[in-house]
């Protein structure tokens, strides 16, 4: 799988794993993009750079899960 699929995959997880909240793809290049949480009202909860390491089917879980701890917090 390239990284371009690769990418598609963790955005389409992402996005499941914080609905309802709106997951935005910014600055997706060169193997990495960004991510924000973002509520009902329009603000940002939370913004992560991934990186090739992180978003991999076995990394992403985690990423995932830190995410929604700090959410929580």
């Amino acid at each position: 799988m390239n990284t371009q699929h690769q990418i598609q995959d963790a955005i389409r997880t992402l996005s499941s794993a914080f609905a309802p909240l709106d997951c935005r793809i910014l600055a997706a290049r060169k193997g990495n993009f960004s991510f924000t949480i973002v509520n009902h009202a329009g603000i940002a909860q939370h913004t992560q750079r991934l990186y090739p390491d992180q978003y991999s089917r076995e990394s992403l879980p985690l990423v995932i899960e830190r995410t929604r701890q700090l959410l929580l917090a």
